[in-house]
Parts: structure tokens; C-alpha cells; sequence
């Protein structure tokens, strides 16, 4: 899913355990997950009603929802939502992210890898009291693959499926076309077909009129507003046991140092930020009686997307992107005049690592860097001859090209989080220099424009998951969309025959040393062509009240994040202040529930290993984020 948003998120999804002997470690998953709070209005003395009455958590988001169903949503809150609503085949350890069972508790390939079978647990129930089977999960998988609306959101994991069935309740069989290396990292949430098969016309359907909603997660969806809220109780019949907070509530809240203000006064019990807290609002907190400020490293990237001309997938261009980034000169040329260091030292001040590869240096199998020959680092001399060289003359201070236009170019900004204005001050600065015009625009939703193609670049980022398909996969072909305008998994329109040949092998591929090579080659395909330029890797910073949570999960638990992870473990795991040790259930694989967050000032490398770690989520409507 976007963590999409991520997607990116996607978040934007989940994978495998020991069960297969051959290339299996290479497997993962992926999307988002959530955070902690009390219910809206309340007081704070409300919320310290540990063991009796109802206990509620509630987080202060950023991001809106855009879609509540699974098939539709990829903004990281909405991926984060499905995740707590419905369970996956498989799930990442919190631990060290390896697969361990979700609704499947065992997954094996055929000799050839081409038959994938899932035993599917006998003991997960719907919320409406009805068995959750392998027969929900075949038509969730089918839907997808014969209904394009349906696989908007997560179509890439399927569309070398072959034939999906159902031989009995607990056995699931996946025919592939070729070997697919996601196979224990299919980040799709499954399903109640009973309630699904009733769905008419899924590009419409957002899950949002009737409640509860049917689900088998540890959280059922109880109540949503637009911008507002969303509600969920927990699931006292969640096979892994039922959380320990009665409801969570995602409260949204567009400034966000309002949102700061509720936490300190006990009106939420965490805040997320937009999407991690800026230094000086972390900094506001640091002492202050029973909040905790947590950072890790992050899963996401922050970056730059040029508009490289909108197309559908047959090939209908669409929108009004300036032709003058169709030149991949231009294109480089903007990028050579971004000091990346600069923006580490006085926007993120520290809270970030410098960006370069696609995939966060958290997950090190994938990560990737530029050889010195290839880095575009910053050098302003250098962008300047290139764009002398794409036609591009400096006249009385201004690029004017061969039709004797001045150069001037718009980005879309989001209104909410403000490290976009002020990153968007220095590339006017910079820019200005170079002779490059630059307006900001800084929109509430971005989406509008983005997904019509009436930008010319746009402040982009995605969580990325364990295993990075997916955020590989909004770069390909496949991802364009159908019509014109119309919502799609494609991140910013790029179609590319020698990108989709490598995506091709790289998902064909369990050797785990030869797909990240694979993914290497990707990330410097996308880094070379200039259509994509990361900026950073932003910690996550957060905060929380410890006067109302006595405990949540990180992830990873060393040193990681809560909101937004590759799983449901921290709102799963959260214990309410003042209730008991905190011990949760478990199942085979989920080594931690209740570990108490420290601060987190260095970003964490996980090496090594079977770590399987990257994807979802962006920026065009927020993961996006």
C-alpha cells in the first residue's frame, strides 16, 4: 500500500519467516502505521482513567484521508488506517523487520517458485462474527486483478499473478506468470469478500458511509469526519490479542503547532507531526513534564519531482508542465544548484541525513550511492553551462530560451508542512541566481494538480517499506493512468523501457546480493535522468504524553519510529498509563510489545543480515505523506 505515500507509505506493506529455505530473505512488505491520545474534547484527567472506563488514545495528524478504501487509499494515514482495519498474509517483526505470519501462518513456493501456497489461520474472524478465510483472500487478489479501479492502489503486486484459489477455507494458491521475489511482502490488505462482492463500481466506493466497518485487524473502524477524525475500537477478537486501548482516534490538525499546543496540554496524547515534528517544535517539548520527544531514523525520503509531461498509459499527454524540463540538461541543471547541506543545517538542523539514493540509508541491503563522476553535487557554475548548453541564455539577469521566454517555473507546495516554504525560499534564492524564475505554490491538497499534470515541479516524499517494490514501482509504465487527470499509482508520470526492464528482473529475482544490484542500477537510472532529486532523509521526530501511554513499540525497536511503521505494533502494543505491565499476546515472530522510547539524536544503519528494508508513500498528497 502507499504508505503509499507511501504511497508513499504505501504506507503506503508485509512478508516471510523462515518457512522458505531458498532465496526468501530477499522478501518483504510494506505501508504505514499509527499513534496514541485521548477522545476529542476531553480533559486531560479524562484521559488518565487507567483501569476504569473506556480508554482512548488519541493522535494529532497532518494529513487527511483520501480514501478509506484499501484499494483506493494511498496517503500514509489513510495506508495506516487499512493496516489497523485488516490483516495481511504476512507481517515485519518489529524487532528486525523479517517476515512473520499474519493472516497466513505459513506461506511455501514450488520447486520452480511459481506456486505459491499460504496456509491461511483458522482462528481470525470478521467483526461481524463471520470466519475470515482463504476464500476472501483469492477474491480480494482476483478483484484486484481484473478490475483496474481495484488495483489502483496496489496493482503492481499482482500483476504477474497468473491464477489465485481457493482450494479450501485455510489453503490459498498463488500461480505466478514468472518468479516474483514479493511473494512474503505482499502489502494488500484482505478483504471480507461477504461484504465486498457487493461493491459496484470500486473508483467510487471510499468505505466511509456505513459503520462499523467489517474488518479483522486490531482496530475496527468505528466513525470518520472529513478532516476531522477517525475513529476505531478495538477488536476484542483479534487473533493476536486485543489492544490495550479501547479507541483510537486520528484527530487532524492542520497547524501543527496547534497541534504541539494540544499534546501540552493533555488534549491528545501523541503527536505525528507534518509528517515528523520541525527542531523547534521538538525542542519546545524537551522538558516538559510527562512528554517524551522520540526520533529515530527515518523510512522516508524527502525530494523533488519535476513534471517530465503527463501521460495515460496509452500514451495521451495531458497538463501543462513547462516543456523546458522535457531537456534532461534543465533538469540537472536546477539540481546542481540545490546545497543539500545547507538545507540539513538550517531547515532540518541536524534532524536529517543528507540525500542521495532512492531508498533511506535505514534500509542499508538497498540503499545506493552516486560514484564521485556521477554525483551532482551542488555547483552552480556547472548548472549554469548546462543550461547555456539546452538553450537557455542569461539575459539582464533572466534564462531566456530560443522562443525568447524567459525561464520561469512553478512547484507545488504543501500548505502544512513547513519545511516545503522554506525549503521553497532557498530555491528561489538559488534558482534566482542561476536566472530561473520560481513560484511557490502552497496548496492544502496537492493532489489536484498533480494527478492533472498542471505543475512543473512538486516537494515529493514516500515511506518506504522493508522491501522496496513498491516504491520502485510507481516509476513504471504500468502506473500511469488510465485517462487523463484521472487518480493513479504513478508517482510524477515518468515511463521509461530500459527503468521497466530493470523493475522487471529485479521482482523476477531472489538472490538477495543480485536484486539489490538490480535496485542499484534503478536508483541510479532515476538518479541520472534528473526527473527525481532527494534531498534528504528526515528523522522521525515525535512526542508523547507518558502521563497517558506507559509504553509503545518502536520500529525498529532499537531505534525507530511510531508513527507511520510497516506494521500495526505501535497502536497494537500502546499501554494506557497506569495500567498493568503492559504484556500483550504475541504470535510466532512479533518479539516485543511494550518497550518504553528513548531519544533517539543519531541516525541508526540496520546492517547487515536478512534485514529486508524499504517503500510507500509521497508527497503529492502528503506520503504520499
Amino acid at each position: 500500500m502507499v504508505e503509499r505515500v507511501p504511497p508513499p507509505s504505501a504506507q503506503p506493506r508485509s512478508r516471510l519467516r523462515t518457512l522458505v529455505a531458498s532465496g526468501a530473505a530477499a522478501l518483504a512488505l510494506t505501508a504505514g502505521a499509527v499513534v496514541p491520545g485521548m477522545p476529542l474534547g476531553a480533559a486531560p484527567q479524562q484521559a488518565q482513567a487507567a483501569d476504569s472506563g473506556n480508554k482512548t488514545l488519541t493522535v494529532a495528524v497532518a494529513q487527511s484521508v483520501d480514501s478509506l478504501s484499501p484499494f483506493l487509499a494511498q496517503k500514509l494515514l489513510s495506508t495506516s488506517v487499512s493496516r489497523l482495519m485488516y490483516d495481511f498474509l504476512t507481517n515485519y517483526d518489529p524487532k528486525d523487520n523479517h517476515a512473520v505470519p499474519g493472516l497466513a501462518t505459513k506461506w511455501e513456493p514450488s520447486a520452480d517458485k511459481l506456486t505459491w501456497t499460504y496456509t491461511i489461520r483458522s482462528n481470525s474472524k470478521w467483526s461481524d462474527g463471520k470466519q475470515a478465510t482463504a476464500e476472501d483472500a483469492a477474491w480480494t487478489f482476483n478483484k484486484m486483478m481484473t478490475d483496474e479501479a481495484a488495483a489502483q492502489a496496489n496493482g503492481s503486486f499482482v500483476t504477474n499473478f497468473k491464477k489465485v484459489t481457493a482450494p479450501s477455507p485455510t489453503q490459498l494458491v498463488i500461480e505466478l506468470k514468472e518468479p516474483q521475489a514479493t511473494m512474503a511482502a505482499l502489502d494488500v490488505p484482505i478483504v471480507p469478500k461477504h461484504v465486498w462482492e457487493k461493491v459496484k463500481d470500486f473508483s467510487k466506493f471510499n468505505n466511509d458511509k456505513d459503520f462499523p466497518v467489517v474488518g479483522n485487524g486490531p482496530f475496527v473502524l468505528s466513525d470518520y469526519k472529513v478532516d476531522q477524525y477517525v475513529k476505531l475500537k478495538a477488536n476484542k477478537d483479534f487473533w493476536r490479542g486485543k489492544p490495550k486501548f479501547d479507541e483510537l482516534v486520528f484527530k487532524t490538525y492542520k497547524d501543527q503547532d496547534a497541534a504541539v499546543a494540544a499534546l501540552r496540554k493533555g488534549e491528545v496524547s501523541f503527536v505525528a507531526g507534518s509528517p515528523a515534528l520541525t527542531p523547534a517544535q521538538a525542542n519546545s517539548l524537551k522538558g516538559d513534564a510527562n512528554i517524551k520527544v522520540n526520533e529515530g531514523p527515518g523510512r522516508r525520503f524527502f525530494a523533488l519531482a519535476t513534471n517530465p509531461g503527463a501521460q495515460t498509459k496509452d500514451g495521451k499527454k495531458f497538463g501543462n508542465g513547462n516543456k523546458a524540463l522535457l531537456d534532461q540538461k534543465v533538469r540537472q541543471a536546477l539540481f546542481l544548484s540545490i546545497d543539500r547541506k545547507t538545507i540539513i543545517d538550517k531547515v532540518f538542523q541536524g534532524h536529517a541525513v543528507e540525500g542521495q539514493g532512492y531508498i533511506p540509508p535505514r534500509f542499508s541491503e538497498y540503499a545506493w550511492q552516486p560514484s564521485a563522476d556521477q554525483s551532482l553535487a551542488y555547483d552552480p557554475a556547472k548548472a549554469g553551462k548546462l543550461l547555456d548548453q539546452a538553450g537557455y541564455a542569461l539575459k539582464d539577469g533572466k534564462r531566456v530560451g530560443k522562443d525568447g521566454k524567459a525561464l520561469d517555473l512553478r512547484i507545488l507546495c504543501h500548505a502544512t508542512d513547513p519545511n516545503d516554504k522554506a525549503i521553497g525560499k532557498y530555491l528561489k534564492e538559488w534558482w534566482g541566481k542561476l536566472g530561473v524564475g520560481l513560484k511557490v505554490d502552497c496548496l492544502d491538497d496537492v493532489s489536484v494538480p498533480w494527478y492533472a499534470g498542471e505543475y512543473d515541479l512538486a516537494f515529493d516524499g514516500w515511506s518506504v517499506n522493508p522491501d522496496p517494490d513498491f516504491v520502485l514501482g510507481i516509476h513504471t509504465c504500468a502506473a500511469l493512468p488510465i485517462k487523463a487527470k484521472a487518480s493513479a499509482a504513478t508517482d510524477n508520470f515518468i515511463c521509461d523501457k530500459t527503468y521497466d526492464e530493470l523493475y522487471k528482473k529485479q521482482l523476477a529475482e531472489y538472490d538477495t546480493a543480485k536484486r539489490a544490484d538490480l535496485v542499484g542500477q534503478m536508483q541510479s537510472w532515476l538518479y541520472d535522468s534528473g526527473y527525481m532529486s532527494v534531498i534528504a532523509y528526515p528523522n522521525a521526530v515525535e512526542a508523547y504524553r507518558t502521563d497517558q501511554i506507559k509504553s509503545i513499540t518502536t520500529m525498529p525497536e532499537a531505534a525507530g519510529n511510531i508513527y507511520g511503521q510497516d506494521g500495526y505494533w505501535s497502536w497494537w502494543s500502546a499501554v494506557p498509563a497506569g495500567s498493568g505491565d503492559g504484556t500483550g499476546d504475541s504470535d510466532s515472530g512479533s518479539s516485543s510489545t511494550g518497550i518504553v522510547i528513548g531519544i533517539v539524536v543519531a541516525v541508526v544503519v540496520l546492517a547487515g543480515g536478512g534485514f529486508l528494508l524499504s517503500r510507500r508513500r509521497r508527497t503529492t498528497a502528503d506520503e504520499r505523506e
